[in-house]
């Protein structure tokens, strides 16, 4: 059976209309992680011929590649099959229904060798948001309702570098703190960045004013800095693997070693009681 959406796809582009059309977007994330993508390619000794960017917001990563298709994160992407060197997925991983198909896709657009480089927002983003939410809403409430789209761990997220079939999977994080007035500051930002509530089992009815309220002073009283402003932590995940190809580097088969790691570290190698085999000299 076919498990339910995660995310409402319709609400979630309306949010990002809105966003791109409020005259001043909250892109700064964008602007930080497209900088990190940047750092890393130069890093690569390699020219990109045919680059790709999956984003929703081509203002930002535009420019990251001249020349690059520009895609949006729909969850059939217009790729096609083998005809680039370079996927990049550009901080809107985290709201696809299915983040592995996403990955296959990508690596079924990459030629032989390419690279794929994906940034998302990981576990611990707005982690400060949700626990005040979750404790205000218990309190108003009496229970808890969808308000946060759940982000994934990087060890998780590493391993599906591996489930998509890329090689050389490597997943590394980069905590952002973000400090603002209050925390209606940090919501109306959230929703100048088009992350706002988009998940396909949220309430549709508008919360009581009581809730926010409530979430607000909880926020201040359990995270507001000596200056009273409050921090707001974004995780942001970058994962780097590659097309598999037969020049790429493999571990070698187990028992194939020519020199005794012993002697490499130059130090005695005592067997022990549960030892099988043949003495070593």
């Amino acid at each position: 059976m076919t498990p339910p959406d995660l995310t409402d796809r319709t609400a979630l582009c309306r949010q990002r209309a809105r966003a791109s059309r409020g005259g001043a977007p909250a892109l700064f994330l964008h602007d930080l992680a497209a900088a990190e993508i940047q750092e890393r390619l130069e890093e690569v000794n390699r020219t990109f011929s045919a680059p790709a960017v999956v984003s929703p917001f081509p203002e930002v990563w535009g420019g990251l590649l001249p020349g690059a298709r520009h895609v949006q994160d729909t969850e059939l992407l217009a790729l096609d099959p083998g005809a680039h060197d370079l996927v990049v997925h550009a901080l809107c991983l985290h709201w696809a229904n299915d983040p592995v198909g996403q990955l296959v896709q990508c690596r079924r657009a990459l030629a032989p060798d390419g690279l794929f480089l994906g940034v998302l927002f990981g576990g611990r983003t707005i982690q400060e948001l949700r626990a005040a939410l979750a404790e205000a809403e218990v309190a108003v409430a009496g229970g808890l309702s969808p308000r946060v789209a759940p982000m994934g761990e990087i060890r998780d997220l590493g391993a599906l570098l591996q489930r998509a079939g890329l090689a050389l999977p490597v997943a590394d994080s980069l905590p952002h703190t973000v400090s603002y007035e209050t925390p209606f500051h940090l919501m109306r930002d959230l929703r100048a960045m088009g992350e706002g509530n988009a998940l396909a089992g949220r309430h549709r009815r508008p919360a009581p004013r009581a809730l926010f309220d409530a979430m607000a002073r909880t926020y201040s009283e359990r995270f507001a800095a000596p200056d009273g402003r409050i921090p707001a932590t974004f995780e942001m995940i970058f994962l780097t693997g590659w097309a598999p190809a037969a020049s790429q580097p493999r571990p070698l088969r187990p028992g194939s070693a020519a020199r005794r790691l012993a002697d490499a570290l130059d130090t005695e190698e005592h067997r022990t009681s549960g030892d099988a085999g043949p003495p070593r000299d």
